[in-house]
C-alpha cells in the first residue's frame, strides 16, 4: 500500500508547461479539452500555470484529451526545471588568474567567468555561438584576423565556428563569457 502514497510525490510539480505545449501543438483551446477531458477550465489553466497539480487519474484524462499519455506528459515535462545559485567565491588570491564555471551540471548553456590575464596564444574554437562580456577592465579580442578593444560593459558576440584568441589589457579584467553547450547541436540549418 505504501506504493501508492508516493507516486503523487514524485511526480514533476512542473508538467504543466508539457501540458501547455502539447494543447497548443494540436491547436485546442482550453475549453475543448475541458469538454474532452470532464475537467473544469480553471482547473485546466491552474495546471498548465503550475499552480495545481493534477492527480495521476486527472493527468490521464487531460493526456487522453490531447491524445497523448500521462507517461509521455510526464517524459516531456522537464524533470531539470531548477534553478541554481552560483555565488562568488571568496578567498581567492587577488590577481591570480582564474576562471570559474557559472553554470552547474549538463544543461544546454554554459557559461565561465575569467578574472585576470589568460594565455593569449591560446586560440578557441566553439561549436556553437557564444557572447563575450567585459564585466570589469578591458580586453582584446582577435577574431577572424581582426582586433576588437573592449572595455567594461561592452560585449561581443561569434557565431559558431569562429577561432579567435582573447588577452586582457588591465589587471584583474573580469571576462563572462556565455555559450550554448557544446553537447547541443545547434549548428544544424546554417549554411555553411
Amino acid at each position: 500500500m505504501g506504493d501508492h502514497k508516493d507516486d503523487h510525490k514524485d511526480q514533476p510539480l512542473r508538467v504543466g508547461a508539457a501540458v501547455r505545449r502539447r494543447r497548443r501543438t494540436l491547436d485546442l483551446t482550453l475549453a475543448v479539452v475541458a469538454e474532452r477531458s470532464g475537467l473544469s477550465v480553471p482547473f485546466l489553466s491552474q495546471v498548465e500555470n503550475d499552480r495545481a497539480r493534477p492527480s495521476r487519474t486527472s493527468l490521464e484524462k487531460v493526456a487522453d484529451a490531447l491524445r497523448t499519455t500521462a507517461v509521455e506528459l510526464l517524459a516531456a515535462a522537464d524533470p531539470a526545471c531548477s534553478v541554481d545559485v552560483v555565488r562568488m567565491e571568496t578567498g581567492e588570491p587577488e590577481g591570480e588568474p582564474r576562471v570559474r564555471s557559472l553554470v552547474r551540471g549538463h544543461h544546454q548553456m554554459h557559461a565561465s567567468e575569467f578574472i585576470g590575464d589568460h594565455d593569449a596564444g591560446r586560440e578557441f574554437q566553439y561549436r556553437n555561438d557564444q557572447l563575450m562580456y567585459v564585466a570589469d577592465g578591458a580586453v582584446e579580442i582577435e577574431a577572424e584576423g581582426r582586433a576588437y578593444r573592449l572595455g567594461r560593459g561592452d560585449t561581443l558576440y561569434l557565431t559558431g565556428g569562429v577561432r579567435h584568441r582573447w588577452r586582457a589589457t588591465v589587471p584583474d579584467t573580469r571576462l563572462l563569457v556565455v555559450a550554448v553547450a557544446e553537447h547541443i547541436e545547434a549548428l544544424r540549418g546554417r549554411s555553411r
